[in-house]
């Protein structure tokens, strides 16, 4: 985070490093490896990294690793990659596996002080004897089991002697309490399943409830944050971190979730949208995944200035995907080159320009940042303008090509629309213009005005490209409330979401690179995209258009 921001989070660490509570920072990114991350995780690693730079404490990165059957290497490799990218460096690189036999110690020793117990309940029976936010919970058969017998249990646990889902630990704390996160919370369940770190070791995995706090208590975490959610959990929280006799009490604190509008945020949904084939993978550029956001050209320091503008506080928003575009374009207007592509082609001949001559024009490669120095764009007789550039019966007000007006081509000269060509379908193929070489542009030509500028690409030197333009992948913000009326957030799936067209661009591009950026004349920013793009034919994704309506408070 920025060191003039002020937050709550911030005024709690000063005050603790003031007051003598504690002498150092650390904190903690953990993510748990079952899915790539997105745009919210941004914000926990902003927070937790940022914070503890600001300190001079450290931050570790963590995989919370303990649910086998949906965690994966693939995703521990994208989730490095990712803080690496965003621009984080972790102080060490941890697992919950790494601590598992810790935990069972942990685990035995509540059972031995008369905190723990072996349920046989199935997970359906457990929900049941609950209870709800208006009744209290109902205590197990099981719950008085000997220490002896549930050590002996847990054992066999371990041991592989029980089908997934025949037996959990529980913790004994109150089937009363008005929080039901504290009814007797299941700390471990029977899976029988391989794990990426562990492999076979284990059949029995600790739940995420029991096995974070260790893990913090562990690793010597000062400050916990976490998201809003966890906050009915944290007096589960400091109940495992004392029952199990941890030296180090680490303190959790809240803030509130980011969401983005129009946009899927839940790693399940995600993850469907990926395994059903709506969408090219987890990078895919209408994703809100950190991959996905790369990939279509966001810049890792307009996440951060995106992330660190929409604040920290206890409430969760919903914030306009507008913003974020916003700090794209604050970063890439003085660095992406400026360039000229043809997206949808529409064949122009200059009929009184000389047949198999060209010239070479000069432009700048970026008005708003001379010392990028300039670029040659080559002229002649044949070129390519936008189809959206003519109209054959115009309304008012429209200043761009049509029969008998006059425009400016950027760079060049002006261009007067003598014939219109059309097939046999009556389709427009090809207009017929003349120009004015007393025109050319930087000549200080002031004979007369034209309204409107086009941008063009020279047919014979263009070099083909494909261009991807994305609108938002959801088309209903109410997706969620939705649901509940026999629809899923499939539903609200925007069909029109990809529109690939097949386009132009300067000769001067030909050496461009996977994640190189221009910004094109009229059209926006643009990044080269590195799943698609070939030698033959580079792939453009749209980061942004160029102007919007944002304004930043």
């Amino acid at each position: 985070m920025e060191h003039n921001s002020s937050n709550f989070i911030r005024t709690i660490i000063k005050e603790d490093l003031e007051s003598g509570k504690r002498d150092h920072v650390v904190t903690r990114f953990p993510p748990e490896p079952n899915g790539y991350l997105h745009i919210g995780h941004a914000k926990s690693i902003v927070i937790n990294f940022g914070l503890a730079d600001d300190f001079k404490g450290k931050t570790h990165l963590r995989f919370d690793d303990t649910n086998p059957l949906k965690e994966d290497q693939e995703y521990v490799d994208a989730i490095k990659e990712d803080v690496q990218w965003l621009g984080y460096e972790w102080e060490e690189l941890r697992f919950a596996s790494d601590y598992f036999e810790e935990m069972y110690d942990r685990a035995v020793l509540l059972i031995k002080k008369g905190k723990a117990y072996v349920d046989d309940l199935t997970a359906d029976q457990i929900r049941e004897y609950r209870g709800t936010l208006t009744e209290p919970g109902k205590e197990s058969p099981y719950r008085n089991r000997a220490a002896e017998e549930n050590l002996d249990l847990f054992e066999r646990m371990r041991k592989g002697e029980f089908a997934n889902g025949e037996k959990v630990l529980r913790a004994k704390i109150d089937m009363a309490s008005p929080n039901i996160n504290l009814r007797d919370p299941v700390l471990y369940r029977v899976s029988h399943a391989s794990h990426h770190n562990t492999g076979d070791k284990w059949c029995i995995y600790p739940m995420y409830a029991f096995a974070h706090p260790l893990e913090d208590a562990i690793e010597g975490v000062t400050h916990s944050l976490c998201t809003t959610e966890f906050e009915d959990q944290r007096p589960l929280y400091n109940w495992v971190v004392e029952q199990c006799e941890m030296k180090h009490q680490p303190q959790q604190i809240e803030f509130g979730r980011l969401n983005l509008s129009n946009t899927v945020m839940s790693k399940r949904k995600l993850k469907q949208l990926v395994d059903e084939g709506i969408v090219d993978g987890w990078d895919d550029p209408r994703l809100p995944t950190i991959s996905g956001l790369r990939r279509k050209g966001y810049t890792p320091a307009a996440i951060r200035e995106f992330v660190k503008e929409t604040g920290v506080s206890k409430g969760s928003a919903v914030v306009d995907e507008a913003m974020l575009e916003h700090f794209a374009r604050e970063d890439l207007k003085l660095t992406a080159p400026r360039t000229m592509g043809i997206l949808k082609p529409l064949k122009i001949v200059i009929t009184n320009y000389p047949e198999g001559q060209v010239e070479w024009l000069d432009a700048e490669i970026n008005p708003e940042n001379p010392e990028m120095g300039m670029r040659k764009i080559p002229f002649s007789r044949e070129i390519y303008v936008e189809q959206e550039d003519f109209m054959e019966n115009p309304p008012k007000k429209y200043f761009r090509l049509f029969p008998g007006n006059e425009v400016r081509l950027k760079h060049a000269y002006f261009i007067k629309c003598e014939e219109v060509i059309k097939d046999d379908n009556g389709e427009v193929m090809e207009l017929r213009c003349t120009y004015d070489p007393e025109t050319k542009s930087g000549t200080g030509f002031t004979g007369r005005k034209v309204k409107g500028t086009i941008h063009w690409v020279d047919a014979k030197h263009a070099l083909p490209a494909e261009f991807r333009l994305y609108e938002p992948l959801i088309s209903d913000t109410e997706e969620e409330a939705d649901e509940t009326a026999g629809k899923t957030f499939l539903d609200y799936v925007n069909q029109n979401s990809l529109e690939i067209v097949q386009g132009f661009i300067e000769p001067n591009m030909e050496n461009i690179e996977p994640h190189d950026k221009f910004q094109f004349f009229r059209h926006g920013y643009f990044n080269v995209d590195p799943k698609h793009t070939t030698k033959e034919k580079p792939v453009f994704n749209r980061i942004v258009s160029l102007k919007s309506s944002f304004k930043l408070k």
